[in-house]
Order: structure tokens, then sequence, then C-alpha cells
């Protein structure tokens, strides 16, 4: 019989390359973003909580917080690495106002990652405390990592269009959750199974917008367009007059 480590390292693996993936899967949206040189409707706020997210994570698999827990550092490391860079292209290409509150927030969220640290390691001395003490902290960014599209969500279901809300992205937050919340069965480790078991479900219901609203959304990016090329042909037929 396979060994419950194996599993384990199985799907914590698998876990990785989901996750890895998942941090990956918006980087059409910064392209747009970068070729249109706006951030349009694009809202900042799940690459911020994913940002915190990832280091809080980060936090936890140390061997001074939650020994043997390599593979939760490595993906959230490469989690914080690429949420930098997409956080770095959209203060570039957003508006003033913005750019001051995602700066703002980033500078928040990196003082409590310290404040964090310094209190686990002066006031916490074993690592079974600092685990929960840290793994409440790190489920509760997790499940606000996850509930993060709820704002696009809403977007969505106000606008009928689905333009706003990456379809990749909603993919793997489904595929992350779902890989994760299985790793954490192997033994069970409710600070991790219950955040991505949460996100797992969120991811669901974002697939099953997508399904609603994608024809919908076809439309109103055909309609547009229509009314761009009408606008452009009137413009041209003013120049040749």
């Amino acid at each position: 019989m396979v060994s419950e480590e194996v599993v384990r390292t199985s799907l914590g693996v698998v876990g990785n390359i989901t996750a890895v993936t998942l941090f990956l899967s918006t980087v059409p949206t910064f392209f747009r973003i970068w070729k249109k040189g706006s951030v349009e409707q694009y809202s900042p706020i799940p690459y911020l909580a994913s940002f915190f997210n990832c280091g809080l994570w980060v936090l936890y698999g140390m061997p001074f917080v939650h020994p043997h827990s390599l593979l939760v550092v490595t993906t959230n490391g490469a989690g914080v690495g690429i949420e930098l860079c997409y956080l770095v292209i959209f203060l570039m290409f957003s508006d003033r106002r913005n750019k001051l509150r995602v700066a703002l927030v980033m500078l928040v969220e990196i003082f409590m990652w310290g404040g964090l640290i310094l209190l686990v390691l002066t006031l916490v001395h074993t690592t079974q405390k600092r685990s929960t003490i840290v793994g409440i902290i790190s489920d509760a960014a997790n499940i606000v990592m996850y509930a993060s599209p709820l704002s696009v969500m809403k977007l969505v279901i106000t606008t009928k269009s689905v333009e706003y809300m990456p379809f990749l992205l909603s993919l793997f937050c489904f595929c992350n959750g779902l890989c994760w919340f299985l790793y954490a069965l192997f033994p069970f480790d409710p600070f991790i199974a219950v955040p991505n078991g949460i996100g797992a479900l969120l991811g669901i219901l974002q697939l099953m917008l997508y399904a609603t609203f994608y024809k919908s959304t076809k439309k109103i990016l055909a309609a547009r367009k229509e009314k761009s090329e009408m606008g452009l042909a009137v413009i041209e037929k003013g120049d040749i007059a």
C-alpha cells in the first residue's frame, strides 16, 4: 500500500504546481494592462490579499514555526515574488489616488509581517504554539484571499459581463484550493484544510458565474467593437469630406 507520507508529498507537489499556475494565471491580465497603459476596472484587492497571504504562509512553513513544511514555503515564496511583480505593474499604470492606496496597503502588510515575526519569536517559545497562532492568522488571510474576487463577482452580476474576471484565475483558484484541501487530510491539518476547502467552493462559484455570463459577455464586447468601428468610420468619412 502507498504510505500516507507518499500521498501527502505527491499532493503537495501537485499543490505547488497548481499554486504557481494560479499565481501566473493573471499574466494575460497584466499584459493587457501593460499594453493599454491603464488598469481600467481591474481591482488590486485580489493581488494585495494574495501578497499578504503568501507572506504569512511562508512564515507558517518555517522550521521554527511548523517544521517539515518545505512545500508550503516554496509555493508561497514564489507567490510573494509573483504578486509583488503584479503590484508594481499595478502601481505603474494606476492613477495617483490608486497608487497611494495600493502603496499604503502594501506598507501596512509588510509592517504586519515584521510585527508578527517579532512577536512569535520573542513571546512564544514552542513550535506547537507558534503553529497555532500563525496558523489561525494565516487561515483568516487565506479566506480573505479566496474571498477577494467577491467584489469582482458583484461587478460580473451587475454588468452581466465576465470581462474583468479572468477565467484562468477562477479555474486555478478552484484547482489550488482542492489540491491543498486534500493535502491537509494526510494527516489532517485544519489550518490548511479549512481555508482551502472554502477556496475550492468559491472557485466553483466563480466558474458557475463565468458559464452563466460568458455568452452575454461576447455580445457586449461585440457590440462595443461594432460601435467603436462605426465611430472610426464616421471620423474617417468626416476627414475625407
